[in-house]
């Protein structure tokens, strides 16, 4: 765990941030959040998913020494406190390229190339297979009502997970390089990395964009009062308000800090750091 810098981030974040577009007419403009780095987390290889565990502390899985897509073994997943002590390095059974990840009904759903595996989320330990056919690339996993659901950004498709089984839930043209999930009410949320959009799935499969231009859009939660934020790999953090405004928080492309997935617990954001294989997180202040 390192100390926080904060003088380096404010450099950073100041020289990050965009002036947002006009608003539309009758609409007031959103007041972008600020992001307060709380810690940083070192001992991770390629740091790519987080989840919240049942006891409180966060699962964060690293892919290991290659891209995230060499059936090697090589990929584990971490045990982390909330402020953020490793608790256990190696918490799950090694996997191969392991990504994205959530809980439901007491067990972790971790996205695996082409296989879902399940992990008893309060024991971690050895876990079960769940073959996903057709798959290229599964990346990230949510909860969505009883269901989990998962992205192939290998082929653009979203599989629902129920009963220990996959099947294809959605597949869309708009679904290029598809990537982050975020269950939210009656509705999915999605990033895809070829148009860098943010968009909103209806359970009838309905797809309406929300906000675009966010260059390999990557992992997005929900924000404290309103918006979302959304992370570019390899680098980037943004605010989306509510009308489709774009604002670039954070951009950490130049010091050498490859941010990729991006989850939101409360007021908490959980960022793995591909490079320099940490994890940092950082307080929503408004």
């Amino acid at each position: 765990m390192k100390p926080v810098l904060a003088v380096s981030l404010a450099c950073v974040t100041l020289a990050a941030c965009a002036a947002p577009e006009a608003p539309a007419a009758g609409i007031a403009p959103a007041v972008p959040p600020a992001l307060e780095q709380v810690w940083i987390a070192e001992g991770f290889s390629a740091p790519e998913g987080a989840a919240l565990a049942p006891d409180g502390n966060y699962l964060v899985s690293s892919v290991g020494i290659d891209d995230g897509d060499a059936k090697n073994g090589d990929g584990f997943v971490s045990k982390v406190s909330p402020d953020g002590e490793i608790i256990a390095q190696y918490w799950a059974a090694k996997m191969n390229g392991p990504k994205g990840m959530d809980v439901l009904d007491g067990v972790l759903y971790v996205a695996d190339i082409d296989t879902v595996m399940m992990v008893d989320a309060d024991k971690g330990g050895l876990g079960e297979k769940i073959r996903v056919e057709g798959a290229a690339f599964l990346n990230d996993v949510t909860t969505w009502g009883d269901a989990v659901y998962v992205s192939d950004s290998g082929t653009g498709r979203i599989y629902r997970i129920a009963d220990g089984a996959a099947t294809v839930w959605l597949e869309d043209a708009r679904f290029g390089g598809i990537n982050g999930l975020l269950g939210d009410g009656d509705r999915l949320l999605v990033t895809t990395m070829e148009t860098g959009s943010l968009l909103s799935v209806s359970k009838a499969g309905e797809i309406t964009e929300i906000a675009t231009g966010m260059s390999n859009a990557d992992g997005l939660g929900l924000v404290p009062g309103g918006g979302y934020l959304v992370s570019s790999w390899p680098g980037q953090i943004h605010y989306v308000a509510e009308d489709g405004t774009v604002t670039t928080l954070l951009d950490t492309t130049g010091p050498g800090i490859l941010q990729n997935d991006l989850s939101v617990f409360g007021g908490t954001v959980i960022v793995p750091n591909w490079e320099p294989g940490t994890v940092t997180a950082w307080k929503v202040v408004r």
